[in-house]
């Protein structure tokens, strides 16, 4: 597919209005990615406006925390510079989506191996949706940004959105004011062995 190879990570993103009835088709697709047993454990919150500035306040104060406090991943913190920064651009596209794995567990919480696998597999599923997503947007000519930096204020931002599930990150969307050029790839051989 032409949008596989056009896809990339939008940092910078214009004023311009996300029409309703395309985050629609770009959901749907979503919801049409294949499952582990067809749980299909993703529900996605959408936010624009003030409930996306909102949401993004309580994110700020769980950066700040992380940073001068309470710290959720006290190993990551040489991550949380590109969590500023990813909140930079969050406040800049016009619309958020919040990925929520609706049978995952609290991440910080100890789990047996059943779990664990079950947990893997709805998190690859939910990767699938998402790859699902991110073509769409493209294919109708929007930028997005997949987002992890959601882990450093996991517990703020669970709380605020009211979520029940493990919230598994956001996408960013809107009409892109930047063309990257393509990441470097590993060459074909380092990644795949035909045995």
């Amino acid at each position: 597919m032409k949008e596989i190879s056009d896809r990339r990570s939008i940092r910078k993103y214009k004023e311009d209005a996300v029409n309703k009835a395309d985050i629609e088709i770009i959901l749907k697709a979503g919801i049409l990615a294949p499952s582990a047993k067809n749980r299909q454990p993703w529900k996605y919150y959408v936010y624009a406006g003030s409930e996306k500035n909102k949401l993004l306040e309580c994110m700020e104060i769980g950066l700040v925390r992380e940073r001068d406090g309470n710290k959720l991943l006290p190993n990551s913190q040489n991550g949380l510079p590109d969590a500023f920064n990813t909140l930079r651009i969050m406040k800049e596209a016009p619309i958020l989506i919040i990925i929520e794995n609706t049978n995952g567990l609290y991440p910080y919480s100890e789990i047996d191996a059943d779990n664990r696998v079950t947990e893997i597999c709805d998190t690859l599923s939910i990767g699938a949706s998402v790859q699902n997503i991110l073509l769409t947007a493209t294919e109708l000519g929007y930028g997005t940004l997949w987002i992890a930096n959601t882990c450093f204020t996991y517990d703020e931002l669970v709380n605020f959105i009211d979520i029940k599930g493990q919230l598994v990150g956001a996408i960013s969307l809107g009409v892109p004011n930047e063309v990257p050029n393509q990441r470097p790839r590993k060459e074909f051989d380092e990644v795949v062995e035909f045995r």
